[in-house]
């Protein structure tokens, strides 16, 4: 699915507007679903990534489309300034630092692979996003991870290390899935 210029803007504002709400009251944007366009009241999966001076300051996403595209994005745009792990809580000093960036996933299509050489050669650079996951380890990566793993190998090994897993690990119950994003930044 694409979205227009004008979609594009309205998902940025939902971000941005939930960020605010998240300062100020502590909690995600309250939408109102019916006043957006159709589109942006479909399930959708999306990853807001929030970048403050070139540096990664929060990403959090869905892998899976279970709420509307307006809705997901507002939740995750919440918890990637507030609830990334790795990050302290967003502080109101840093919003107008921060450059938040949403992909919209497109629904995860499994790969069928014999060796991780196979699945290795069938991978392509700067577009796959991957989800790799074994027992109750699981981890992704957008494509936009390419633009700093450019190796197949090594997008690979640190995708595995991301899951929880040993960079050199192999298991024939491994299962890894391909998607493509639509990305933008706000």
């Amino acid at each position: 699915m694409s979205y227009n210029a004008e979609e594009r803007a309205l998902l940025n504002e939902i971000a941005l507007q939930s960020i605010k709400s998240g300062l100020q009251q502590g909690r995600p944007l309250n939408l109102d679903l019916k006043a957006l366009p159709e589109k942006l009241q479909q399930p959708g999966a999306a990853f807001v990534t929030l970048n403050k001076n070139g540096h990664l300051r929060g990403c959090i996403g869905s892998l899976e489309a279970r709420r509307a595209l307006a809705e997901d994005v507002a939740q995750n745009a919440f918890a990637a300034a507030f609830r990334d792990p790795r990050f302290a809580p967003l502080q109101a000093s840093e919003l107008d630092d921060l450059e938040p960036h949403i992909s919209v996933l497109g629904k995860p299509e499994p790969m069928q692979f014999g060796s991780e050489q196979d699945l290795i050669r069938q991978l392509k650079p700067g577009k796959d996003g991957l989800i790799l996951e074994d027992g109750h380890h699981r981890g992704t990566f957008l494509p936009s991870v390419w633009e700093s793993l450019p190796e197949p190998a090594s997008f690979v090994r640190h995708l595995k290390q991301k899951a929880g897993l040993p960079p050199d690990y192999w298991s024939d119950s491994l299962k890894v899935s391909r998607y493509g994003t639509e990305s933008w930044t706000a």
